[in-house]
């Protein structure tokens, strides 16, 4: 396992989504200081596959946050890192024409972060959210905390009530 940062006083997550954790007041849920609980290493953990690897958790116990467009217009979908985004299930889900995975500048424009460091909530605009069930599996998920270095513990039921998702099953189903 990677060794982390531990200088005191300083949080691993992006300033932005460490004042985003104050202001969504989650200190005061009794799941104590996120920002502190946040975890910044030396490699990058952009993908679910660094992150997994850094942390020495499951695949599947990292919360992937990906932007997709429906119909043009951004939706978040949290899934586990195990598991991939079935567009059609997102579609039928949506009630979309077209569902595709959303450009750089969109994800940057629409979250204020950049890919491989979305964060599951804290974005810059309001969009819809889903949250794939399959993160219900585990008692503790991880995701990004704003950049792609930091990471964040979360109980996944808390993540998506914080992230104000809809459960829904997107995941690509087994062949």
């Amino acid at each position: 396992m990677t060794t982390t940062d531990d200088t005191p006083g300083a949080s691993a997550a992006h300033p932005r989504f460490a004042a985003a954790l104050g202001e969504l007041g989650l200190g005061e849920l009794g799941l104590g200081d996120l920002a502190a609980r946040a975890r910044r290493f030396p490699e990058a953990t952009r993908t679910a596959g660094e992150a997994a690897a850094a942390i020495g958790c499951e695949l599947s116990q990292i919360c992937k946050s990906l932007i997709f467009a429906a119909d043009g217009v951004p939706v978040l979908v949290l899934m586990d890192g195990a598991s991939r985004v079935d567009l059609d299930r997102v579609r039928e889900e949506l009630g979309a024409e077209k569902v595709t995975r959303a450009k750089a500048d969109v994800v940057r424009e629409t979250t204020g972060y950049a890919i491989g460091g979305v964060p599951p909530f804290g974005h810059r605009t309001r969009t819809r959210v889903l949250a794939d069930r399959s993160l219900l599996a585990h008692e503790t998920v991880w995701a990004a905390a704003g950049t792609p270095y930091a990471v964040f513990p979360m109980e996944p039921k808390e993540l998506v009530a914080t992230a104000g998702a809809t459960l829904v099953d997107v995941r690509e189903r087994s062949a």
